[in-house]
């Protein structure tokens, strides 16, 4: 297992910085399946994430087809305290439902592409066009050190330099 991290962290270092071209995303998304609770196992460093620990998501599927999201997460100075935003989800282009706008504030919305999906709706790989954000979420709080190191070379695959990476804390009860 030792030798798979390292392994992956070399490949990093070494790695190229974003690639010209746009990630690659899944071929299909069950909406349906794809709603409920996330968790948090990693993330590019961003600003409105900053200070936080135990984050999670949660997707509720709409009448109208929409998404309503919710992420909530801890302040990792006083784990007491938590933080919470709403906002909602859609997929703009029917014909690719892995590409998905997610809008928190009025009128700016950002990319929500999926670029890998577990088979059984287990773990998710999300980035977007940019190369700047990029989320590995599970079902469950923990993720094995192979699915785990797989993730990230799918991401490296895609062009994304992961030299910042942070592994999210989830030890909130």
């Amino acid at each position: 297992m030792k030798k798979i991290t390292l392994f992956i962290y070399t490949i990093m270092i070494f790695s190229s910085a974003q690639s010209q071209q746009a990630p690659s995303v899944v071929s299909t998304v069950n909406l349906n399946r794809y709603q409920g609770v996330w968790y948090e196992i990693a993330r590019l460093p961003n600003f409105f994430e900053r200070k936080l620990k135990c984050i999670s998501a949660t997707y509720t599927l709409r009448d109208d087809g929409r998404i309503t999201v919710l992420n909530k997460g801890n302040y990792s100075t006083d784990p007491q305290k938590s933080t919470s935003s709403k906002g909602v989800a859609w997929s703009p282009d029917k014909n690719s439902p892995a590409k998905l706008k997610v809008q928190f504030f009025w009128p700016f919305s950002g990319d929500y592409w999926i670029m890998e999906l577990d088979k059984e709706y287990k773990y998710v790989l999300v980035g977007d066009p940019s190369f700047k954000y990029l989320w590995i979420l599970a079902r469950e709080k923990k993720m094995d050190e192979s699915t785990y190191s797989m993730l990230l070379l799918k991401a490296i695959e895609n062009g994304y330099d992961l030299k910042a990476i942070i592994r999210v804390q989830q030890d909130c009860e």
